[in-house]
């Protein structure tokens, strides 16, 4: 068994969060039709297995991730989120927090923008460690029919070591199936995620730091923070939707970019299945 991770709780590693489904959702066109709405967003996100910025981390364990999210019509936002790893002791290892605001903008609304704060909660960590956080902001356009967007993103993490995030995505959205009570997508989606990232001068493995430095610190040397691409991302979901049920299955594809002194550096990949359901308050 592992320890918890003291690493930055990444929202490309746990399933969208709730900016992404404000942007382009099994729920798009429901929420377009509505001028005046207060919904809650019910959803758990199974990955097959668990990944440190898309490297493998010698660990062999599926997570689950469970969220909670209220969004109204005049844009603002809030969520709830978790996530457990089936081998690490305990099993649960982070609890985010996040409230932000976002409109879609422009003729057609086919532009958008947001911005949020979240923060988390570790399971080594008392509630002093609630300083630890991001600030997140993105801009996106996507074209009239919503089946070809673009995001851009950034976050910056403060609270312990501060750094830095910047992730682009590009998507597209092919409707396979289309009736009053059901829809069935393929969601294909590309992603560069680049930002600073703690780089070792020893001979230890970047991702196996990120397991052994809560229980061997004095091991573990670090430099500066070194900005670069961290991994590029492919995701093949298919999105079902029934009334006010949504769910996803798909196979995701890391390829990680060799850092300083890292070598041998294979690709990654894991399968997804997600469920989730809306309620109109």
């Amino acid at each position: 068994m592992a320890n918890s991770q003291e690493i930055p709780f990444e929202k490309n590693e746990v399933d969208e969060i709730v900016d992404d489904l404000l942007i382009e959702d099994s729920f798009n066109d429901l929420l377009i039709s509505l001028t005046n709405f207060h919904f809650l967003y019910f959803s758990l996100n199974y990955s097959s297995d668990t990944y440190f910025s898309g490297r493998a981390i010698d660990v062999d364990q599926f997570n689950l991730t469970p969220q909670i999210t209220y969004m109204n019509s005049k844009g603002f936002y809030a969520s709830i989120s978790s996530i457990i790893y089936s081998e690490f002791i305990p099993h649960w290892d982070v609890t985010n927090a996040t409230v932000g605001y976002g409109k879609n903008v422009g003729k057609d609304k086919i532009f958008r923008f947001y911005g949020s704060l979240s923060g988390y909660l570790y399971s080594n960590n008392d509630v002093e460690g609630l300083y630890n956080g991001t600030a997140n902001a993105g801009i996106g356009i996507q074209n009239k029919k919503r089946t070809l967007g673009t995001q851009i993103s950034g976050s910056y993490y403060f609270g312990g070591e501060s750094t830095f995030q910047i992730v682009s995505r590009s998507y597209a959205s092919l409707k396979l199936l289309k009736t009053p009570k059901h829809s069935l997508k393929f969601r294909p989606q590309l992603s560069f995620i680049t930002g600073t990232q703690l780089v070792d001068i020893g001979s230890l493995p970047l991702q196996k730091e990120a397991l052994i430095k809560e229980t061997q610190a004095n091991d573990v040397n670090l430099t500066s923070n070194v900005y670069a691409l961290i991994y590029t991302q492919l995701n093949f979901p298919l999105q079902y939707n029934y009334k006010s049920l949504d769910f996803e299955v798909g196979y995701n594809l890391n390829i990680p970019n060799a850092l300083e002194n890292e070598t041998d550096l294979k690709n990654t990949g894991f399968f997804n299945i997600a469920i989730g359901y809306l309620i109109d308050l």
